[in-house]
């Protein structure tokens, strides 16, 4: 054999050895750190070691908690706080570093660089997530009843037969969620129909006629004020038998109980009805006073009423009623003074006129005779008559006036030839009979201006 090839095979071996010592040192450099050529989620591993890896993967993990939505899409959460939400790569990474061949790096070489995934371990409070899922403003156990409940609104049905949530399977479907570090989850998958029981099944057909005979269309108009009959009225109308039950005629719809709307009619009467009445009146003084009695005011006519709602009620029509009344006022409602009216401030002996809020007269007068116990009648009356050259007579007297409007019995306005001053202490001990003397121009205003009806406030 020549040198040359003694040469070249020594060579070889010599190459040969040291390939192989290095291949070996790598392996076993390896055996400790990650394998050449190793990427874990975007990290590159290659000579780190485990907990090395660990923290550069636990520097880009974040998990803020769990978006959950109820059946109507309402968001609710559970933050990683609160439930002690931590995480771990030591586990995983140990498995997947015991997974490499330390003497097969070599086959790292043809692998590309996007690597391989893995998740760290998930733990968190079991108890703390079980009070959390249980703080859910849903999440709250409920009766699981289907019922007619009667409310201040009228008849609602109840039916928490619908839609009921699946507990244990939506707290499987948040845990599966934060074990898998999701930022949402929807439970409408978790809300289920109940079966229903015979009776059940009876309430759910008989609510559709419940609502249909709640569902009047007639508002009432008092004056300024509009009263709808809605549920809330008009459940009251529906008749019961002994047991509180739904009385049902032969097509098992609701009876109306003529008794309770004759009910409603009376309680209307009796918040409207105001001739008589105690009134609340702010006076020109300035001062809110009570004026009591008199004749002016509303009469509901109950009976007329009665008749035209057991008419009109099952025609479900939209209909603005105005009530028929035996006696009308001036105006309707409960304030039915309006701002049309004369005021007799008879302690101040002062009479004034409101034409649609404007002041148009502003008088004194002479009224009811104190000493001789001819007072005039406080009250809230009206004018119902106007007279031109009238002579008014009664016992021993005989005096013809030019202008005349009675307000309550034989006591009237009018003007007071015989009179040269008015107002003061006059009405003391040398008042009228009753009337209202007046100065001549004054009433003329006022008698020209006043229509019949015009409401006439009288007070001390």
């Amino acid at each position: 054999m020549s040198n040359g090839l003694k040469g070249t095979i020594l060579g070889l071996f010599i190459i040969s050895m040291m390939t192989t010592a290095i291949y070996f040192g790598l392996a076993f450099y390896y055996s400790d750190e990650f394998s050449y050529n190793t990427w874990i989620n975007g990290v590159y591993c290659t000579g780190k070691s485990i907990n090395q890896v660990s923290e550069e993967l636990s520097d880009g993990f974040s998990y803020d908690g769990l978006t959950i939505f109820d059946f109507e899409g309402n968001p609710h959460n559970i933050t990683a706080e609160e439930i002690d939400f931590g995480f771990d790569y030591l586990a995983p990474l140990l498995e997947y570093k015991s997974s490499q061949n330390p003497y097969l790096w070599i086959d790292n070489l043809f692998k590309g660089a996007s690597g391989s995934k893995i998740t760290p371990v998930i733990y968190y409070c079991e108890t703390a997530l079980e009070n959390a899922v249980n703080d859910l403003g849903f999440f709250k156990p409920q009766n699981e009843e289907l019922m007619i409940e009667k409310t201040v609104h009228g008849y609602q049905l109840v039916n928490n037969r619908a839609n009921v949530l699946n507990y244990d399977k939506a707290k499987t479907l948040i845990r599966s969620a934060i074990d898998n570090q999701e930022t949402h989850v929807d439970l409408y998958v978790c809300f289920e129909d109940l079966p229903l029981d015979n009776a059940m099944r009876n309430k759910l057909d008989l609510w559709p006629r419940i609502e249909e005979f709640q569902n009047c269309l007639i508002t009432y108009q008092m004056g300024d004020e509009l009263i709808p009959l809605d549920a809330s009225i008009v459940s009251d109308w529906i008749k019961l038998n002994e047991n509180g039950d739904f009385t049902l005629d032969e097509n098992q719809n609701p009876i109306l109980d003529e008794d309770k709307v004759k009910d409603f009619i009376s309680n209307l009467a009796a918040d409207y009805d105001t001739v008589g009445s105690t009134r609340q009146f702010l006076s020109s003084r300035g001062e809110m006073i009570t004026v009591e009695g008199g004749i002016y005011g509303n009469i509901l006519d109950q009976e007329a009423e009665y008749e035209w709602l057991l008419e009109n009620f099952f025609t479900k029509e939209t209909l603005i009623r105005e009530p028929e009344y035996i006696k009308k006022g001036f105006k309707q409602g409960r304030d039915d003074i309006g701002d049309t009216y004369i005021e007799i401030d008879m302690t101040a002996q002062i009479m004034y006129f409101y034409h649609e809020g404007n002041l148009i007269v502003e008088t004194p007068v002479v009224t009811g005779d104190i000493r001789r116990r001819w007072s005039t009648p406080e009250g809230v009356n009206y004018v119902y008559s106007k007279q031109r050259n009238r002579i008014l007579r009664g016992e021993g007297y005989a005096s013809p006036v030019s202008y005349w409007m009675p307000v309550v019995g034989n006591i009237g306005i009018h003007d007071a030839s015989w009179r040269r001053t008015f107002g003061g202490d006059i009405y003391l001990t040398d008042g009228s009979r009753g009337c209202i003397n007046t100065p001549f121009d004054q009433v003329k205003i006022i008698f020209d201006m006043a229509e019949l009806g015009t409401p006439c406030v009288m007070y001390y």
